[in-house]
């Protein structure tokens, strides 16, 4: 990239900044836990991520979770299990350590699923006729593949959003922004699935928030928030919903995660999957290949295995019930076999100053 723009990536950390007040959510019987019902063991998490993570190589990342009672607990993510001196509660707050293996973004590789819920066989790695939708492979033509996240506008033209490692090829494409000739190319489907520019063209990086790998800073002193790039696209070459296996049209109206909140995606690899919020506030450690490390602050963390794969990256995370239906709440990045990891949604639209094109 020819000119520093590091600001971008923090400059959104204003906005999560707006919910800490508001008390835990009732569905059904089912309760969620937000960022302001946890603040006390947030302010802990934060007064000690820096010591936790230097108390060993393996210790990949911080966050805060809840216990059935809404009692805040400070989460220790290691690579592998038994990495001794780290407490079991700090400020009286309960520390808990899990072992999630490393965090690496999620770029595409392996065999796809078949996608979907319904059994109607989508593949979402096909060329698509155009306008395409949402949640299929796509890529800068020198990367693998990644997915389509949404279809956002600035209220003048739409954009194809995805992450900046799916679009951008890690800080390395030629922006629009700054090009009066244009931008680089973006297809669908992505190079890995047989897509070449300009023959799958759907449009053009148009911005990127930069990534600052560790590896500048020892230290990794400089913390991201957002993986995430945009295409300037066209209604002619960009859908605004999934395929017919998925969710449908996003919302345009964002919501903020809590603990416990179930949400759902549709990906190039797995197609459409459920799963919950399992931590918020997150602090991690991601590799990208090639020794390339970078520290995310403020990420969402989505719990289990099979919500995500490798292709998976730009994905659109929505809500799944309890009047949050289809509601935007993350951009899908990175994770390992038992997690996932998001950027929240509203530091991606704001870097950008964009809004979800939904219903």
């Amino acid at each position: 990239m020819k000119y520093p723009r590091s600001l971008l990536v923090v400059v959104p950390l204003v906005i999560l900044l707006v919910a800490v007040g508001v008390s835990a959510q009732q569905g059904g019987d089912e309760r969620v836990f937000t960022r302001g019902q946890l603040r006390a063991a947030i302010a802990v998490q934060e007064q000690y991520t820096d010591s936790l993570m230097l108390v060993s190589s393996r210790v990949v990342g911080t966050a805060v979770t809840a216990d059935a009672s809404g009692r805040g607990i400070v989460l220790v993510y290691v690579s592998s299990t038994a990495v001794p001196g780290i407490p079991t509660r700090l400020d009286g707050v309960t520390v808990r350590v899990e072992a999630i293996g490393e965090l690496v973004a999620l770029k595409g590789k392996g065999k796809p699923g078949s996608g979907g819920d319904d059994g109607d066989n989508v593949d979402p790695t096909s060329r698509f006729d155009r306008p395409v939708p949402i949640g299929v492979s796509t890529g800068h033509p020198d990367i693998t593949a990644g997915t389509i996240g949404a279809r956002v506008t600035d209220g003048t033209d739409v954009y194809a959003l995805s992450n900046n490692h799916v679009y951008a090829n890690l800080n390395a494409a030629n922006p629009g922004i700054l090009d009066p000739l244009g931008g680089d190319s973006v297809i669908q489907p992505g190079t890995f699935d047989d897509g070449s520019s300009p023959a799958d063209d759907i449009g053009t990086l148009w911005d990127f928030g930069p990534i600052v790998f560790c590896e500048a800073y020892p230290d990794c002193s400089v913390d991201n928030v957002i993986d995430a790039a945009i295409a300037l696209s066209s209604t002619v070459a960009l859908g605004n919903a999934t395929p017919s296996d998925g969710y449908g049209t996003p919302k345009s109206t964002t919501i903020l995660a809590a603990v416990n909140m179930r949400v759902m995606k549709y990906g190039r690899t797995t197609g459409q999957t459920k799963g919950r919020i399992s931590a918020i506030n997150a602090t991690v450690n991601v590799g990208y290949g090639g020794g390339n490390v970078a520290r995310f602050i403020n990420q969402i963390v989505v719990g289990g295995g099979g919500f995500s794969a490798g292709g998976d990256s730009g994905s659109l995370v929505v809500g799944q019930k309890n009047g949050d239906e289809r509601k935007p709440v993350g951009l899908l990045y990175a994770g390992s076999s038992s997690v996932t990891i998001l950027n929240p949604i509203d530091a991606v639209l704001t870097a950008f100053d964009v809004t979800i094109d939904g219903s």
